[in-house]
Order: structure tokens, then sequence, then C-alpha cells
């Protein structure tokens, strides 16, 4: 229990002591042992007893444990044990773990609002609705296609913001965006049959009409990382083939007028 010594500090046995910071007796046996904190006096039983200095000290260790500070660093730190740039670099290696922190958390969060939002909203497709939509293949192998691409671009804005913006797609929604793909692609192959230069001023509108439908379904798409996508048409052959099937030639038509455009408006 609290009580009052001879002198005006307050003072605490073990217990009540690890039980004002919020951490364990074993834990403040180990800190003691180790010199990080050590009780500010014995009672005349020998128990340890801590003063309101010793339960700030034991804060300040807790409050550096919890940003992932090695108990050693931690005594550096409140010791002043080092130079100013050796306690300057660990703060500055705890900021960029808080930080990365923050980060997952975030994604963890938008990642759980998707859902939620999907499952109020009774967005979600059935495997009929899917196929109806988008074909076979991307039924077959969507659920591949969608892991690989949250593993290349899952911490990425884009990603986050096309994840906010699909959830509250509806399969109305979806068939409107399958229809403005269809024309803008329609588009692209009448002009290759026509014999329109890829790099030429009438398929880059369409390339920008193709970047315009990605910032205003997916996310924000700016010409250089549209360029990306364009050169990725080519180099990845499940998105040539998407592109084969329609027209042969169309992948690198497609990906020569994005890059193009892009290198207009750069």
């Amino acid at each position: 229990m609290r009580r009052t010594t001879t002198s005006t500090d307050l003072v605490w046995t073990v217990g009540p002591a690890a039980e004002a910071v919020g951490t364990t007796v074993r834990a403040l046996h180990h800190y003691d042992a180790i010199g990080l904190v050590a009780p500010g006096g014995r009672t005349d039983a020998g128990y340890r007893v801590y003063t309101e200095n010793d339960l700030d000290r034991l804060r300040h260790v807790l409050v550096h444990r919890e940003l992932g500070f090695a108990l050693d660093e931690v005594a550096a730190l409140l010791d002043g044990d080092g130079d100013d740039d050796d306690r300057l670099r660990l703060v500055g290696e705890q900021i960029e773990r808080v930080d990365e922190r923050i980060d997952r958390l975030q994604q963890v969060r938008a990642a759980l609002e998707t859902e939620r939002g999907a499952t109020m909203n009774g967005n979600r497709l059935t495997q009929a609705d899917k196929r109806e939509l988008f074909g076979d293949t991307w039924v077959e192998n969507g659920e591949e296609y969608a892991r690989e691409a949250e593993e290349r671009w899952g911490d990425t804005d884009a990603w986050r913001q096309s994840a906010q913006r699909t959830a509250r797609c509806t399969k109305a929604d979806w068939a409107e965006v399958r229809a403005e793909v269809d024309a803008i692609h329609g588009r692209l192959v009448g002009l290759m049959r026509a014999g329109e230069p890829a790099d030429g001023e009438a398929a880059r509108a369409v390339a920008e009409e193709h970047r315009l439908h990605i910032c205003t379904r997916y996310y924000d798409c700016p010409p250089e990382m549209h360029a990306g996508l364009g050169r990725m048409y080519v180099e990845d052959p499940r998105f040539a083939a998407t592109y084969e099937v329609l027209a042969p030639g169309l992948a690198q038509y497609v990906s020569t007028a994005v890059q193009a455009n892009a290198a207009a408006r750069g």
C-alpha cells in the first residue's frame, strides 16, 4: 500500500508501484537488477520502495520500450551515455519504426473499412456476377492476380485509394466500368486497323481517356505512372494476352500510345 516516509516524498512498495505505472513486479525486479531503475530506498525489513521520481523514470522506460528501444538504449537515453549524435541517431531510428508501425496500422484500418463497406452496402459480387462482367479468365485467375497486385502495390496510396473506391461499387457500377473499358479498347482497335500511328495525336487522345478512366474509377494516375502501366502491358504476358485477344498487335499499340501520351504531357 502507499505510505509516507519521514520525508515528504510519497513512496510505493514494489507491488503498488508496478500497478501505478502499468507493468509487473517481475519487470521492476529486473530493472533494479540491471541498474536501470533502482528503488529510491528500502524499508527497515529490506523491501524496495519507490519515490515519485522513481515512478517518473519507470514511465519513461516503459514509453521507450513501447517504441521498440532495447534496454541498453533506454539507459543511454535516460542517463546521457554517449554523445548527442548517438542519442539523435537512436531517436531517429525509433521515429522511423513508429512511422512504419503507423503505416501498417493505417493499411490494416483501410482494409477493415473496405471490408465493412462492402458488407454493409451489399456490394459483394457473386462468382456468376464476376463471370458475367469480366469473363471466365478473370474468374479463374482473379484471386491470384489480386494477391500478386497486393504484394506488389499493397503499401501504396494508389492501392488504398482503389480499394476504398471499388468497395462502394455495385454490380451496376461494375457494368458501367466494363462498358467504359470496352469502348476505349474498341476505339484503339479501330485506330490501329485504320493505320493511325500509335504515337500519333488520335491514339494519344484515346490513351489519355484510358488514363482518366483509371483516375476516375480507381486511383490518381499521373502520366508517368500510366507510362509504367503501358510498359507492363507488353512485359507481362498476362496483360498482353488481354489485348491480343481483341486484336493481334494491340498490346504493343496500346503500350506505345500510353507512353507517347505520357511523354507529351511530361
